[in-house]
């Protein structure tokens, strides 16, 4: 008997063990980098590694977007921190492209997509964290692949300032695949200077991101943000504010970042930081008896 694909369109993707759904965040820090770009590179990377998508259209340029995350989870036995970036093309199933409205790029970046089928086609996802590694692989079909960071940003506990700063670099697992081996090869870096530019507030989540399975299947998994989302708007006079640089043009991501931004500006900064929760305040001197 032969099984109905349609039956098999609407079941869900197995959740492997040990992994339990949602994956929760104890606290993030993120800041996206967003470029508009010739659409012709970006269709093409995606008809080679996501068949099903198609790149948004903004007013004829496609959007490439830089994904920085540093969070922190707790487990039951304790917890872990993980970097990652994430470097995509903002796109939607092609066959949900009746659903869409047309958008600028200003509106996608302040959440007037209500059908949230426009989301992050990943390319690449460098990751310093195995556990990370293996469960964005398994679970999302994310093509993700172990890496070190370097990064600087805005913290209630250093000097003030709007500054980011974040350096990939190129890195392998251990033997046991429980550790990551750091190369000093440097990959890309970029850094952003958010001082003094405006800034809205966007309930852009959840953002899709979108992944292929071992079948070739695509995925999608949201992730929610529970608070509001920074949206800095860039134009020719603020551009210079962030500044992207690749290191090596011969490994994969270096060469994707070369081939589908080389040159652009960014068109705009959203970030992210969660609130602190507690504080540890200044000691103060307890009189002596006697």
């Amino acid at each position: 008997m032969t099984a109905d694909p349609m039956t098999a369109a609407r079941a869900l993707p197995p959740v492997a063990a040990p992994y339990r759904l949602p994956f929760h965040y104890g606290a993030l820090h993120n800041i996206g980098l967003d470029y508009l770009v010739d659409p012709e590179p970006a269709r093409r990377l995606l008809a080679e590694r996501h068949p099903d998508l198609t790149a948004a259209d903004f007013g004829g340029r496609a959007c490439v977007t830089l994904n920085y995350q540093l969070y922190f989870a707790q487990y039951p036995n304790g917890g872990g921190i993980t970097q990652e970036i994430e470097i995509s093309v903002i796109a939607h199933p092609t066959a949900g492209a009746g659903h869409l409205a047309r958008l600028t790029y200003e509106q996608f970046a302040h959440g007037w997509d209500q059908t949230k089928l426009l989301g992050i086609a990943r390319l690449h996802v460098l990751c310093d964290n195995p556990l990370a590694i293996r469960a964005g692989t398994e679970l999302y079909g994310e093509p993700k692949y172990p890496a070190w960071f370097e990064a600087a940003m805005p913290s209630p506990n250093g000097p003030p300032g709007e500054s980011w700063s974040v350096s990939c670099g190129q890195a392998a697992l251990d033997p046991t695949g429980d550790g990551i081996e750091r190369d000093e090869h440097r990959l890309f870096s970029f850094e952003a200077d958010l001082a003094g530019l405006g800034r809205t507030p966007v309930d852009s989540t959840p953002v899709v991101g979108y992944g292929v399975d071992g079948a070739g299947r695509p995925l999608a998994g949201p992730m929610y943000v529970h608070h509001p989302y920074r949206h800095h708007a860039l134009d020719r006079s603020t551009a210079d504010r962030v500044r992207l640089r690749v290191h090596d043009t011969a490994a994969e991501s270096g060469a994707d970042l070369t081939t589908l931004i080389g040159g652009a500006p960014a068109a705009g900064v959203w970030t992210y930081q969660s609130a602190p929760v507690a504080a540890h305040h200044r000691p103060y001197y307890v009189p002596r008896s006697g």
